[in-house]
């Protein structure tokens, strides 16, 4: 009886996994800029160094570095070294991003599903957070943008610019670098979709009402003003892209 439930234990049991050796050297690094106090633009140990200071092969230093470029942490700079794209620890999230689609009609309507989510909170959000400061910052993106809108019709940069105000006045870093992981297609948005300048054109006004809102410090008037520009958005793509 007792070999019995020993051979059966044995066989449920799955072997362990070997050591992830890369996964701990990415730990080692992190560990290492967080104590070195690296700073985005920084040089980064060569390859060598690293793999006589960890004591693993090459191919797993490359593993690890390939794993820090993919989540846009540090780049190789060819004959130069590899550089620090910004600050890491072990305490660090990493939410890489990616899409694929067919066309851009599809890529700016699924962004829009998320940017939606994202605008809506960050407004709520801002309006409940913002300093004095960050209203002045907000205001004057506004500002510049309906002056350059009056001017030239469309702001594509200039409301990217603001949008980005609003979400720094959230004091959450995270609304911004989920926007700039997104940037690429979120700039659709700004630009000219579908080579029409007059994209979204008509959500120019709300802008200066999604101000107001969060100057007032209204969470729920800055979630609806940003609905607003958002579905003056949806429409647009369907139409021009029809």
């Amino acid at each position: 009886m007792s070999d019995q439930f020993s051979t059966s234990t044995m066989v449920a049991i799955a072997p362990l996994p070997p050591m992830n050796r890369a996964r701990q050297v990415t730990d080692a690094m992190a560990d290492y800029v967080e104590a070195a106090g690296l700073q985005a633009g920084d040089q980064l140990p060569t390859e060598r160094e690293l793999t006589t200071a960890l004591g693993v092969g090459r191919s797993t230093i490359r593993e690890a570095i390939r794993h820090f470029q993919a989540l846009g942490v540090i780049e190789t700079r060819k004959g130069s070294g590899t550089y620090l794209l910004k600050p890491i620890s072990k305490r660090t999230l990493h939410m890489p991003l990616s899409l694929e689609t067919a066309n851009l009609r599809d890529a700016l309507l699924l962004t829009l599903q998320v940017r939606r989510g994202l605008e809506c909170e960050a407004g709520m959000v801002a309006a409940q957070m913002r300093t004095s400061e960050d209203l002045a910052i907000i205001e004057a993106r506004l500002e510049e943008m309906e002056r350059v809108h009056l001017a030239k019709g469309a702001s594509g940069p200039e409301d990217l610019a603001f949008h980005l105000a609003v979400y720094d006045a959230t004091h959450n870093p995270l609304f911004g670098q989920l926007l700039e992981q997104m940037r690429e297609t979120f700039e659709r948005f700004w630009s000219h979709p579908f080579e029409r300048f007059d994209f979204a054109r008509r959500s120019f006004p709300f802008h200066r009402t999604l101000f107001d809102a969060i100057a007032a410090q209204d969470a729920e008037a800055a979630r609806l003003e940003t609905l607003k520009i958002l579905a003056i958005v949806e429409e647009d793509i369907k139409e021009m892209s029809r």
